[in-house]
């Protein structure tokens, strides 16, 4: 068996075509497939943006840009979990962060937690949604630090929630009440329930870490 000499011409320095076409092959091998659940995410988004219009709802063009922000903002946190993992619990806990967030801020701007959306005190629930992003970002993105900062935002609107009642913030009566506890608690439940998939996210990559042989 006689060694190839380094300059020995290859099949591939001989017939150029052929390096061309292999080159061509291996990029289409490795062309990424239609992303249909980004499609259908973005599609979603779309149609929701479109849906006043389409119900001839009383919106003017800054509701419009407000609600395509946050929309566009929405979707683009979504994309950043699904980039930062492939882990169905991290990007779960993802989806159902954002969903809090999203309506948080958009339920303050509709209704209101505290009597009606004329109320400015209901900013303060803008602080949820701070500590939740403060807290991802100190994190770095990695689950165990997103599943802490999760569970401070559902402690912060908890917080903010009781401190509303006993200040005499929410609605007069019975209904106010139940309106605040009502929304604070839907609420909590949603950011628990994130902390708890950002938990067991990052229980699967310890234990992936600890399964995987030293090299």
């Amino acid at each position: 068996m006689h060694a190839i000499s380094p300059d020995t011409p290859t099949s591939s320095s001989r017939y150029p075509w052929l390096r061309h076409r292999t080159r061509i092959s291996t990029e289409e091998d490795h062309h990424d497939p239609i992303d249909f659940p980004r499609l259908l995410g973005w599609g979603a988004a779309a149609a929701l943006l479109a849906l006043p219009l389409v119900a001839g709802a009383p919106w003017t063009p800054a509701d419009y840009a407000f609600a395509a922000g946050m929309l566009g903002i929405a979707g683009g946190a979504i994309e950043i979990g699904a980039r930062a993992s492939t882990s169905l619990a991290y990007r779960g806990g993802t989806a159902i962060a954002v969903v809090a967030a999203f309506l948080v801020l958009w339920v303050n701007a509709a209704v209101g937690f505290f009597g009606s959306e004329d109320n400015d005190v209901n900013a303060i629930f803008g602080l949820t949604v701070l500590v939740a992003v403060v807290g991802t970002l100190l994190a770095g993105l990695r689950a165990r630090g997103v599943a802490w900062a999760m569970l401070a935002a559902a402690a912060t609107q908890l917080l903010v929630g009781l401190t509303g009642l006993a200040a005499g913030w929410a609605a007069p009566g019975l209904a106010g009440i139940r309106q605040t506890l009502g929304g604070t608690a839907f609420f909590c439940v949603l950011w628990l329930a994130s902390a708890a998939l950002f938990a067991r996210a990052a229980r699967q990559s310890a234990q992936s870490r600890t399964a995987s042989p030293s090299i």
